[in-house]
């Protein structure tokens, strides 16, 4: 939830178009009227998980989802505003979510270390939640480029095992090679390793509870695991950025997703911004009612055009693509 088409690439493409891209044109009117710059800047897939949960979209209820302040305090991974100032350009919430969110932390009396820019210590189980990620997504990678060989079956076999004493390792590679197929061996070596890394970042998060709480714990708690299991997984992180990240697939999809986030941009900011034209008329027959296509700021317009590109799946957005460019009609 949060992140556009194409995830990350997703969000790079956005940023680059406000960064040095067409988008780059608003940025004077958008300060001019007040409104938060850095939002679109460095956008930013948590911060609009965020919004998605708690805003109230045009015909929709007030308080969005309606989820507990903790369930929502536990979402927010980075909790301060886009103008914090962090190398990553990493925020919690847009300028129209942030009293939102200082609502829910005063109530839940996280720490606040800063009121301009609005900046917050973490919820305790944000550290859970992030860990959970970690966990989950660094290891099923490994797996899944093994089935798109793009890692040896011997290689990612031996990345998981390093996670494990000798001990350990002779057990497990004996069931994997008891196993005949191979998806299947390299799915029981991964269960294991993911279940070993749970017990590690439940254990670290009670050993640094105290930190936590005070909000002066930092960094992530994979990295606070037993010596051995830390060094496994920056290698296997390693290895991840050097040979899966920068497939050339995973280059190309990026590299469209710039061409197609500025094309579905350029046309829905037209719409809005010439709603009177008849070619925006129609355009805006394309954008779902709960979008707020009636904003008057410079910065209202923005954001509801982004809550349109990022509320689409890959498919949708490649799909719209083609049509706005007459690549591709619907059968007559």
């Amino acid at each position: 939830m949060g992140n556009p088409p194409f995830g990350h690439s997703g969000e790079r493409a956005i940023s680059s178009y406000f960064a040095d891209g067409p988008g780059k044109q608003w940025e004077e009117q958008v300060r001019r009227e007040g409104g938060r710059w850095d939002d679109f800047l460095h956008f930013e897939g948590n911060a609009n998980t965020f919004r998605l949960l708690t805003h109230q979209f045009e015909g929709r209820r007030k308080g969005g989802f309606g989820l507990t302040y903790t369930t929502l305090a536990s979402v927010v991974k980075y909790p301060f505003s886009s103008t914090a100032g962090q190398k990553k350009g990493k925020f919690g919430f847009f300028e129209t979510e942030q009293n939102t969110f200082r609502t829910i932390a005063d109530h839940l009396g996280l720490i606040c270390f800063e009121e301009e820019p609005l900046r917050y210590a973490r919820h305790p189980l944000v550290f859970l939640v992030e860990a959970a990620d970690d966990i989950c997504y660094q290891i099923m990678d490994l797996e899944d480029a093994c089935k798109l060989r793009l890692l040896g079956y011997q290689e990612v076999i031996q990345l998981m095992l390093d996670f494990f004493s000798e001990e350990e390792q002779n057990h497990i590679q004996a069931i994997a090679d008891s196993i005949h197929d191979k998806n299947e061996s390299i799915a029981y070596v991964r269960s294991k390793v993911i279940n070993l890394l749970v017990e590690e970042c439940s254990e670290a998060f009670l050993r640094n509870e105290a930190a936590i709480l005070e909000g002066t714990f930092q960094g992530a708690l994979i990295n606070a695991t037993s010596d051995r299991c830390a060094k496994a997984y920056e290698k296997s992180s390693k290895i991840a950025r050097q040979h899966i990240y920068v497939t050339q697939d995973v280059v190309d999809v990026e590299l469209a997703g710039h061409r197609i986030f500025e094309e579905i941009i350029d046309r829905m900011m037209y719409a809005l911004l010439h709603p009177e034209n008849s070619y925006s008329k129609t355009f805006l027959k394309r954008v779902s009612s709960q979008y707020n296509t009636k904003a008057d700021r410079l910065y209202g317009k923005i954001q509801c055009t982004l809550d349109f590109l990022s509320g689409m799946t890959d498919l949708y957005a490649l799909d719209l693509y083609r049509k706005l460019t007459g690549m591709n009609l619907p059968a007559v």
